[in-house]
């Protein structure tokens, strides 16, 4: 499996959202490889993702986010399973910046894209993923690495922090009170 960013005890607190996911299954016998994104430009994969995977003795293998499609293609990923920092009335999620590239590149390869988070992000005043605002981060998070600039003085850097996955690249939503699949609207509304 694949997961991007962080949704682990250290991000959610308790049992964590797509990494509890993916502990549960270790817990339970079932053969676990995580494939971990970089996730930049934090590195929350990198650093905290691949940390607790580790802690718990699960496999995991570090990838930068740009190697995900390589893995997907060559048939080293099953599924993927993210975060998700608000999801909206129609099922369209909000994560971490990356996570509608990996959505895309799934779907290409016929790889389900799992949402897991509590109904607690389920935002029911934003009818779709156009009304959920985007944070843009300082530029400095993408022209330095932990403090050391690795692009030139001067360049412009864009960094928004998120972006939206519609819900029709979304397989299933995966929340303490069930597993919710299409149609979104009224299963969400039912489940909450």
């Amino acid at each position: 499996m694949l997961t991007h960013c962080n949704a682990g005890s250290l991000a959610t607190a308790g049992y964590g959202t797509a990494l509890g996911i993916i502990k549960k299954a270790s817990e339970q016998g079932k053969r676990v490889r995580v494939y971990a994104t970089e996730t930049r430009p934090l590195l929350q994969g990198a650093r905290l993702t691949t940390w607790e995977l580790l802690k718990e003795g699960i496999p995991v293998i570090l990838i930068t986010d740009n190697m995900a499609g390589y893995f997907m293609n060559k048939g080293e990923i099953d599924y993927v399973i993210v975060g998700a920092d608000r999801i909206a009335a129609n099922g369209d999620v909000a994560n971490k910046i990356g996570t509608y590239t990996l959505a895309v590149l799934a779907m290409e390869n016929a790889i389900p894209l799992y949402v897991a988070a509590p109904v607690s992000t389920i935002d029911f005043s934003l009818s779709s993923g156009a009304d959920i605002p985007i944070e843009e981060r300082s530029p400095d998070e993408v022209t330095c690495i932990q403090g050391v600039r690795v692009a030139p003085e001067g360049v412009t850097a864009a960094n928004p922090a998120f972006d939206v996955t519609p819900h029709n690249y979304v397989s299933a939503i995966v929340t303490e009170k069930g597993v919710i699949r299409e149609p979104y609207v009224e299963r969400l509304r039912n489940l909450c």
